[in-house]
């Protein structure tokens, strides 16, 4: 039960009127910082990434659980085209608007008012509530949450990414793939004395064309979509291009991994064409580089496994009649999960399909409910663990 919803309603707002870009994240997350002391919180910080995090304590040795949520956003590419100002977090006819709602202010503002709810109930229970809102989420999926749970070492990581308040126990892996073919610039008048990278290309592509999906019954299929192409030099200017390189994203099933995949595309390709993974460094708010190659796993949680269950049950104790699903896109899951092997659920407001969208928005009633079913998860797994909360 939360007690405070007009406050969370305002804290949402208020998170999405600070743009929040990747790697410009600072504003949002001392927000939050500050939220989460006039709450209650037993402490709260901000570690070298800049990810936000916040502990309540239960006062006796145990098992902990982290909530995670994302503060970084994608840009707002035309603000022209939005009916409702991107960061003013308008509400109209039940809904909140604005960049982040769906994607993910929204979803980290529950979190933070559900654990100061279970601290407001008074008792101690073995273990220790974890709150974190990271960094970087729409770059690296995963790579600040490696810092924070090296800091609180969770035994359930708890996603907030939408599910339409359903449950979900897994996730396709996302893969950006560089595919690279040389050749040799001359003239373009005089085309027969290069060797047009462009042309050296188009063998893959048509392969690439061909390739079956392969498939995972719970997590579909594990397709191959070209981002983006381009040639060097550009512009070609009366140029025969002497590079072509071709970005791949591909969407990972569970078991795969950076070797299987890369030798998928390499079995279909030219000689001289090479076929690597990206790799990408950028700098935090806070002056840290991040680096990461960009290979995120998928991963599954069993359908029968003691953290499933009991989350499924608290939601539906709590009259949230969830569902058994998994996300389509990629979260931080991939690390906490996928990496780390910590048991792992996704469980948040809204729904996939919003997230990036023009007027983005998250339905009130769903950001109420989100906050009920995180405490419901906080209380049960505190009361799974031995604990004597009086909550």
């Amino acid at each position: 039960m939360i007690t405070r919803e007009d406050e969370l309603i305002q804290f949402c707002r208020e998170l999405v009127a600070i743009e929040s870009l990747s790697g410009a994240e600072q504003k949002a997350a001392e927000a939050i910082r500050l939220k989460m002391t006039e709450l209650g919180f037993d402490e709260a910080w901000i570690d070298p990434n800049g990810s936000v995090i916040g502990k309540i304590s239960g006062g006796l040795p145990g098992p902990s659980i982290l909530f995670d949520g994302h503060i970084d956003t994608v840009p707002v590419s035309d603000p022209s085209k939005w009916t409702f100002d991107p960061f003013g977090g308008e509400i109209d006819n039940g809904k909140i608007y604005g960049r982040g709602t769906s994607d993910m202010k929204g979803a980290v503002a529950a979190m933070v008012f559900a654990a100061a709810e279970l601290k407001r109930g008074g008792g101690q229970w073995p273990g220790d509530i974890y709150v974190s809102g990271t960094v970087y989420e729409e770059v690296f999926e995963g790579v600040s949450l490696k810092t924070v749970m090296d800091a609180v070492r969770p035994d359930l990581v708890v996603i907030g990414e939408s599910t339409g308040l359903n449950l979900n126990i897994g996730q396709r892996g996302r893969a950006e793939i560089r595919v690279q073919a040389y050749g040799q610039t001359a003239h373009s008048s005089n085309p027969q004395f290069g060797v047009n990278a462009i042309t050296g290309m188009l063998p893959f592509l048509n392969n690439l064309a061909l390739l079956p999906p392969k498939e995972h019954v719970q997590l579909g299929q594990g397709i191959s979509v070209v981002t983006d192409i381009i040639s060097s030099p550009y512009p070609g200017k009366s140029v025969v291009p002497d590079q072509c390189t071709v970005t791949i994203d591909r969407r990972l099933l569970v078991g795969e991994d950076e070797q299987s995949v890369l030798e998928e595309y390499r079995r279909m390709s030219e000689a001289g064409v090479d076929i690597t993974l990206a790799e990408q460094s950028l700098p935090c708010y806070t002056g840290v580089v991040l680096s990461s190659k960009r290979f995120y796993p998928a991963w599954l949680m069993e359908v029968d496994h003691p953290y499933v269950l009991m989350s499924l049950k608290a939601l539906h104790k709590a009259g949230i009649q969830s569902k058994i699903g998994s996300y389509q896109f990629c979260t931080n899951g991939s690390y906490s999960a996928g990496i780390a092997s910590v048991p792992t659920v996704g469980f948040g407001p809204s729904y996939e399909h919003m997230a990036h969208i023009v007027d983005e928005y998250v339905e009130i009633n769903q950001l109420i409910r989100a906050a009920e079913g995180y405490y419901a998860m906080a209380k049960a797994f505190s009361l799974q663990s031995g604990g004597i909360a009086h909550v």
